[in-house]
């Protein structure tokens, strides 16, 4: 069966009803035709607005100011051991978070053990270019907020030709 839009009075709640059901039937086809994205591409799709920790993303601010760079991300859950960041090149950020618990249960003629993981990371392409000189990362009540330096633009000179 092929979800059909329809006319909704509600106006966009109907919209995002169609959007959802459409992504819906569309991995649901992926499943059984063999592919491997069942999950779609970041690019404002229903799953990005509302469910980025199924894709293992997580939400990122960027904003550019008069001399820095402020990066902010939602880590819900993470504590600040489990999170890196790193600066790869003047414009690409690595956000990355890593936990893992255990929990253990005893009890007479009862022993129950479990173990969980998890991991996100996500690259940030910057608006301009940055320096880790000066940069300052602050991590509470799962946010991370990232202030980093612009760099200094290169000055034009001209070049006389002979």
């Amino acid at each position: 069966m092929v979800w059909e839009r329809r006319r909704y009075p509600f106006g966009s709640i109907g919209q995002e009803i169609d959007e959802m059901m459409a992504e819906m039937e569309a991995r649901f086809q992926d499943v059984f035709s063999g592919s491997r994205n069942l999950l779609p591409e970041s690019g404002g799709g229903v799953a990005d607005r509302f469910m980025p920790a199924i894709r293992g993303d997580f939400r990122v601010d960027v904003s550019d100011h008069e001399d820095e760079v402020v990066i902010v991300a939602d880590l819900p859950g993470f504590e600040k051991e489990g999170v890196s960041v790193q600066l790869y090149d003047p414009r690409t950020l690595e956000i990355s978070t890593r936990q893992s618990t255990e929990k253990k249960d005893e009890r007479e003629n009862y022993y129950m053990r479990e173990r969980m993981y998890g991991s996100m990371r996500r690259m940030v392409r910057l608006p301009v270019d940055v320096t880790e000189d000066g940069a300052q990362a602050t991590f509470k009540n799962g946010v991370l907020e990232v202030h980093l330096k612009k760099t200094e633009a290169p000055s034009v000179r001209a070049i006389q030709i002979e």
